[in-house]
C-alpha cells in the first residue's frame, strides 16, 4: 500500500489504530522487540504482525512478506543448516563452476594475445617484399629514393657525354659505358635505348631489385637517373666485362684455366642460392647467361641485368606469362613452351652455363646435320651416354685439371637441365653437390630440348637413344613476345 497524505489513511477506519494500542503491543517499542531500522523508521515484532512509526502502519501475517518496505533492512531469522550431504555437493558445483570459469578466462585471452603476436609476425615478414612488390607497380616510389638518384648533367660528363671510347658493352636494352664521378669512383653506366624493348616497368624493376640485394656474387647498383625520356642505370664498375669476353673468344680464353673456371661456377652459384633463398626476397632472375655474368678484378663472378627478374609471392613456387623474354638456349622447355617459370627455371639455364664454362662453346652454336646434334646440351648428353664425356673439355684449359672434378660437374649439369623441373635440384642441393665429393649425385634423365640426329631417329628403335625427343624450336604461337639479350 502506497501512503500519499495523511487524509487517505485516516478514511478507512477498520484500518486505523490509537498510538496506545501499538505502545502496549511493543511494551513500549523495547530495543529487544526491535527487527530492523530503515532511512527513516524502525521495525518492531509483535504477535502476529509488525509496526511501523511514525507512520503507524500496521499489517498482519503470519509469513515473511516484502514490497511494502523497500528502504527497510530487516533482520532475517538464520536460515536451517543444510545436510551435510548438501552442503558438500553445493560445494563441489560451485567450485567446479569456478574452477571452470578461471580456466575459460585465462585459456581465451591467452590464445587471442598468440594468434596477435602470429599475425605480427607475418605481417613483419612479408612487409618487405609487399613493399616492393607495392613499388613495382607505383612508378612514383622510384623518384622518392634521392639516396640513389643522379641527375643526367653528372653521368653525362662521368662519360664524357656518352663518347664511343668509353663504351664497354651493349645488350639488348641499351648500350653500357665505363664512366668516373666526381669523387673519383670508376662507375658502369647502362643507358637504355628510347625504342628499347625495357620500359618504365622493367627499369624500376631493376632498381628497385638490385638496391636491396647485397652479396660479393651480385653486382651492385649504385644509382639511377630518371629525366624526361632518359633511363641510366649507375652500377659498380666491373674491371674485367663480362663472362663471354673470354669464354667465347680464342685469343682470351686461355686466361681461363680450370681452377678460374671451377671457382665461377661456385660463385654464380652462390649468387644464384642468395636470390633464391638468402635475400629477403624470392627473386627468379629468368635471364642467366654468359654475358649477364660480370667478372672483377680477381676473376670472381657477378650476377648482373635483373630488367626481367620477377619475384615470388609468399607460399608461391611458380607463376606464369605469356610475355615470355630471355634468351633462347638458356630458357627451360617449360617456361619457352608454355610460360611456366620457378626457381627450377634458373637452376636449367645455370646447367647450361656449366657446360658453356667447361667447353668455351655457345649453347647454341651447334647446327644439326646427320652426325651432329643441333645444341650443346643434346651434344653433351650423347658423350655422358657414351662415356666419353671428358671430350667436352676446351682445348684451352690444357692438361692441368682435376677429371674427378670436371666429371662431377658435367654431372651436375645434366641434373640440372632434365626436362621434369621436379627433377632438377635446387641451388642449396647443387652448392653441397660442389663442395662436397662424399655426396652420391643420382642418375640424371634425359634433358630438355634434346635433339636427335638423324642417325640417331633411326637408331632409336633399336635401343641406342631413349625418351621422347623434345623439339628444338618453338611453336611461334606460344610466344608473345621473345627478346634476344
Amino acid at each position: 500500500m502506497e501512503l500519499e497524505n495523511d487524509d487517505d489513511i485516516a478514511a478507512p477506519q477498520s484500518l486505523q489504530f490509537d498510538f496506545k494500542t501499538f505502545e502496549d503491543a511493543t511494551t513500549q517499542f523495547s530495543p529487544s522487540n526491535r527487527l530492523g531500522q530503515g532511512g527513516f523508521s524502525e521495525v518492531y515484532k509483535n504477535q502476529g504482525g509488525a509496526v511501523v512509526r511514525p507512520s503507524c502502519l500496521f499489517r498482519w501475517d503470519l509469513f515473511p512478506f516484502a514490497g511494502a518496505f523497500e528502504n527497510i533492512t530487516v533482520a532475517s531469522p538464520p536460515s536451517p543448516a543444510p545436510s551435510p550431504t548438501g552442503h558438500a555437493n553445493t560445494t563441489k558445483k560451485e567450485s567446479r563452476g569456478i574452477s571452470k570459469g578461471t580456466i575459460a578466462g585465462i585459456v581465451v585471452p591467452t590464445l587471442v594475445v598468440v594468434l596477435v603476436l602470429l599475425g605480427l609476425g607475418y605481417v613483419v615478414c612479408c612487409r618487405e617484399k609487399s613493399n616492393i612488390e607495392a613499388d613495382l607497380q607505383n612508378g612514383d616510389d622510384i623518384t622518392s629514393r634521392h639516396s640513389l638518384q643522379f641527375d643526367f648533367k653528372t653521368i653525362e660528363a662521368a662519360t664524357d657525354r656518352f663518347s664511343e671510347s668509353n663504351k664497354i658493352g651493349q645488350g639488348g636494352f641499351g648500350e653500357v659505358y665505363k664512366g668516373m664521378l666526381p669523387d673519383g669512383k670508376e662507375v658502369a653506366v647502362k643507358r637504355l635505348a628510347k625504342n628499347s624493348g625495357q620500359g618504365s616497368r622493367e627499369f624500376k624493376n631493376e632498381v628497385l631489385l638490385v638496391a636491396k640485394l647485397q652479396h660479393r656474387n651480385l653486382v651492385r647498383l649504385l644509382g639511377f637517373c630518371l629525366e624526361e625520356e632518359e633511363k641510366i642505370l649507375v652500377y659498380e664498375f666491373v674491371l674485367n666485362k663480362s663472362l663471354d669476353y673470354f669464354l667465347f673468344d680464342p685469343s682470351r680464353r686461355d686466361h681461363l684455366d680450370w681452377t678460374r673456371r671451377y671457382k665461377i661456377i661456385r660463385g654464380i652459384a652462390k649468387g644464384i642460392l642468395y636470390l633464391h633463398q638468402d635475400s629477403r626476397l624470392t627473386i627468379i632472375h629468368r635471364d642467366l647467361k654468359a654475358s649477364n655474368i660480370l667478372l672483377d678484378a680477381d676473376l670472381d663472378p657477378k650476377i648482373a641485368d635483373f630488367g626481367i627478374a620477377r619475384i615470388l609471392g609468399v607460399d608461391q613456387s611458380r607463376a606464369d606469362t605469356s610475355r615470355i623474354v630471355g634468351t633462347y638456349g638458356y630458357m627451360s622447355p617449360e617456361y619457352a613452351m608454355h610460360g611456366y617459370f620457378s626457381l627450377k627455371s634458373d637452376v636449367y639455364s645455370f646447367g647450361v652455363l656449366i657446360l658453356e664454362i667447361i667447353s668455351g662453346k655457345v649453347n647454341s652454336s651447334f647446327y644439326e646435320t646427320d652426325d651432329t646434334p643441333g645444341n650443346l646440351v643434346t651434344h653433351v648428353w650423347r658423350l655422358w651416354r657414351n662415356g666419353s664425356h671428358l671430350e667436352l673439355m676446351d682445348p684451352a684449359i690444357g692438361e692441368i685439371y682435376q677429371s674427378d672434378e670436371v666429371t662431377r660437374c658435367i654431372h651436375i649439369a645434366l641434373l640440372c637441365v632434365q626436362n621434369d623441373p621436379a627433377d632438377r635440384p635446387t641451388m642449396s642441393t647443387i652448392i653441397v653437390m660442389l663442395t662436397s665429393n662424399t655426396v652420391t649425385l643420382p642418375v640424371p634423365h634425359q634433358p630438355g630440348f634434346f635433339l636427335q640426329s638423324r642417325r640417331g631417329r633411326e637408331a632409336g628403335a633399336e635401343g641406342l637413344v631413349s625418351g621422347p625427343s623434345i623439339p628444338g624450336s618453338i611453336d611461334d604461337g606460344s610466344i608473345t613476345c621473345l627478346d634476344p639479350r
